[in-house]
């Protein structure tokens, strides 16, 4: 009995999915719970499993083309199955099903970046509506447009790390484009042919290391300029930071804590776990999560009919990727030691930019921190991550001269700003809440001694 494979929901934000890698072909044995091919979704790249025995029939989206939840992708049946109606759209043939496949255990270890077919600004879309025997065609561009390279995101980020000049490199994929393995094939081969050069095409730009190769063009009178396409991940960053900013009633308190003291237990840590890097983020979470306990009103989210108060702080953590910002969440902060918080945070940074996490490791949070403080960033506001009630924007500890005790002196300060969700959270809590923050980061010991505060 066929069974009809469709595009996965394999993250709660996943609207689409782009087929990163088949890790079976037509014609190849499929069993039950197999992992038959990676997705890339919008915040990582993981496995699918078949949930169906039989023959990998047929594959009808290609290595790196783009999918809405639900489309059929592909067929599995038996060898000599008559499977003719549901490539033409039709009821399942020989009593055939429609089933969905589930994501593995564990996200993909394999290469995180897709293969995702570039165009030009104006062009076709990469995938075209399915055709009369129901398979998604792919837009195919030539290799070379008015002396441009049509290069997959992939390839142009293994090329950009590599210095692989891609001018030098034919192209083995849809009408000539330069996909992952002819990259990879130049790699084999010594990869010295071509290497690219200073303020040659192959010139690294954010966009091209990110892994979306920029589509150049020229109009007359007019500054040159890139199409980038958006990845999975900045497309979703997209939608939701439109559903944050407008509906969600922002308001800001910033207040400026002095860090000396917390710059100490810095140090001091650092002697205790010499393996360990810590950082003054580190304490910020810890301190976070302890003002959090302290004032459970701010340890909430809106669900439309009701506020939720939470028993535990799990901190999401802003994260910096190649393909947009990630929040890894640090399960039950206030429970833990700041090495512990350390370790967990360099671990899910680590997979973070791999593209490694899981959806349980980055969503859920009850309370966000921005830190932009090691980009000499002094003050700045963030924007609220729905349903959460707030968020913590860090600024950079810079000296300051300061008047205590009646007398100038120079002091480490760090300025802060949290916004808040006015429908959880009053002027007068939020405000509570940053006194108790500062309380601990001036004073770092309630953050160290059990039961202190």
């Amino acid at each position: 009995m066929a069974t009809q494979v469709v595009m996965p929901k394999l993250s709660p934000t996943m609207e689409e999915g782009q087929l990163s890698r088949w890790l079976k072909k037509e014609g190849d044995p499929v069993s039950m719970g197999e992992p038959i091919a990676e997705i890339d979704t919008d915040k990582a790249t993981m496995e699918m499993q078949a949930l169906g025995n039989g023959v990998l029939r047929k594959i009808l989206i290609k290595e790196g083309e783009s999918a809405p939840l639900g489309q059929l992708i592909a067929i599995i049946g038996e060898a000599d199955e008559d499977i003719s109606a549901m490539l033409k759209g039709g009821a399942p043939a020989s009593g055939g099903k429609a089933a969905d496949v589930s994501p593995a255990p564990e996200p993909s270890t394999q290469p995180q970046q897709t293969d995702a077919p570039t165009k030009a600004a104006g062009s076709a879309p990469a995938t075209q509506p399915p055709s009369s025997d129901g398979k998604a065609t792919p837009a195919s561009a030539p290799a070379e447009s008015g002396g441009r390279l049509v290069v997959s995101p992939i390839a142009a980020r293994m090329a950009a790390e590599s210095g692989i000049n891609l001018g030098s490199v034919k192209g083995s994929g849809p009408g000539g484009r330069i996909i992952k393995r002819d990259v990879e094939a130049a790699l084999s081969a010594g990869g010295t042919a071509g290497k690219a050069e200073a303020g040659s095409p192959q010139r690294q730009s954010r966009a091209v290391k990110s892994g979306a190769p920029a589509e150049e063009s020229v109009i007359r009178g007019a500054s040159p300029f890139r199409d980038v396409p958006m990845s999975e991940m900045r497309r979703t960053i997209a939608r939701r930071l439109v559903t944050s900013i407008g509906p969600v009633p922002h308001f800001f308190l910033t207040t400026e804590i002095e860090m000396d003291r917390s710059a100490d237990l810095r140090e001091a840590l650092k002697e205790v776990y010499p393996q360990q890097k810590i950082s003054l983020n580190d304490i910020v979470i810890k301190a976070v999560a302890w003002a959090l306990i302290q004032n459970p009103d701010v340890n909430a989210s809106f669900q439309d009919k009701v506020i939720r108060y939470y028993e535990h702080a799990d901190i999401g953590v802003a994260v910096a990727t190649d393909n947009g910002l990630i929040t890894p969440v640090i399960r039950s902060a206030d429970l833990k030691s700041i090495s512990e918080i350390n370790s967990e945070i360099r671990e899910l940074a680590e997979r973070a930019r791999a593209r490694k996490l899981t959806p349980d490791e980055y969503t859920g949070a009850t309370f966000s921190v921005s830190n932009l403080g090691m980009y000499g960033i002094d003050e700045f506001t963030a924007v609220i991550n729905p349903p959460e009630g707030a968020i913590l924007a860090v600024g950079a500890m810079t000296p300051k001269a300061v008047v205590k005790n009646n007398e100038i002196s120079i002091r480490q300060m760090m300025r802060v700003t949290m916004s808040c969700d006015h429908r959880v959270i009053d002027g007068a809590v939020g405000a509570e809440f940053l006194q108790a923050f500062k309380k601990a980061m001036e004073n770092p010991l309630y953050l160290v001694v059990p039961d202190a505060g």
